[in-house]
């Protein structure tokens, strides 16, 4: 069995530390470069990346060699985080305990930092041959991040292969523009206020949250160069994980705290959003959520110990108190 405590932080460290070593040097302007790395280190858990690497795994490859692709996840992410936070949006003042980015940047920086995010993170994808943890160095020699030199640093054998990375960057495109997040979000803006609807409902989390989610274990597996049959299990795995985690999202919106969630608590209620407790009920919400993290569980089946990461991350996405 995976000790998933141990198992997440590794991981974690090592997005972090790619993550760090590619933002290391400044850019022009200035106030927009510290204005990304701001919510993109404000304290992430990764979860996107480190499913990305552990859907990688269970298809039988070494996750270091898919870092730039996995922690591109993060940079997407945190750019949907920065541009939901805005006033025109949620109009939150918190994230993870601190002033959102447009509090700290202004808003038309925190727009600009959120564009920039999403299109690194593209730039970011196609980086093939990544150097070794911890990122800044080969031996005693310092490498300049992110633009590293063919065959230093790099790993042996195989770089991926170009049309698998472009089918992954057809995937993450997929799931982030308007047939995806994007598209959730606007249901989710356009959905305020109006009467509880399950298939409204449904499309939004399917979107909104679940479809990066999804990308981010097909992305794992199509790099790995799956088999069909481990492709749709990874797939439905995501999705059933993805929907599980944003109705636990929509819980701590009711039940958390915000020295937990690092934000203010019942602003869907406030805004008046569409969400599983609002539709179901507190007990019935959390029942949906254990069945779909039941149902995702189940759907790897067909991997053995490989997949032991993926089986406990979606215990522990269950569990969640932030």
């Amino acid at each position: 069995m995976t000790d998933i405590k141990s198992y997440l932080n590794e991981k974690r460290e090592l997005i972090d530390s790619y993550l760090k070593s590619y933002f290391v040097s400044p850019s022009s302007p200035s106030v927009l470069h510290e204005a990304m790395k701001y919510s993109l280190f404000a304290g992430g858990k990764r979860i996107r990346p480190i499913l990305a690497l552990a859907s990688y795994e269970a298809c039988g490859g070494d996750a270091k060699k898919i870092i730039p692709q996995a922690a591109a996840l993060e940079l997407i992410h945190t750019y949907s985080l920065v541009h939901d936070d805005l006033p025109a949006m949620d109009n939150d003042d918190l994230r993870r305990g601190k002033p959102t980015n447009h509090k700290m940047f202004g808003e038309a920086m925190a727009i600009l930092a959120g564009d920039a995010l999403l299109t690194e993170a593209f730039m970011m994808m196609t980086e093939t041959n990544p150097p070794l943890p911890p990122f800044t160095k080969v031996g005693n020699k310092n490498i300049e991040p992110p633009f590293y030199k063919e065959g230093v640093g790099g790993f042996s054998g195989e770089r991926i292969k170009p049309s698998l990375l472009l089918k992954a960057v057809r995937e993450v495109a997929l799931a982030a523009g308007h047939n995806g997040m994007v598209g959730g979000q606007a249901q989710d803006i356009i959905s305020e206020d109006a009467e509880p609807d399950s298939e409204a409902l449904e499309f939004i989390h399917l979107h909104k949250t679940a479809a990066l989610i999804k990308a981010s274990l097909r992305i794992g597996a199509i790099l790995a160069g799956s088999s069909k049959k481990q492709l749709q299990a990874l797939t439905r795995y995501g999705e059933n994980t993805g929907l599980a985690f944003q109705i636990i999202d929509d819980l701590l919106d009711v039940e958390g705290s915000a020295e937990e969630l690092g934000k203010s608590v019942g602003s869907d209620s406030r805004k008046k959003k569409m969400t599983y407790p609002s539709l179901y009920g507190t007990e019935g919400a959390r029942n949906k959520a254990n069945e779909l993290i039941s149902i995702a569980i189940d759907e790897i089946g067909i991997f053995s110990s490989e997949a032991d990461p993926l089986r406990e991350i979606a215990g522990y996405l269950a569990k969640r108190r932030a």
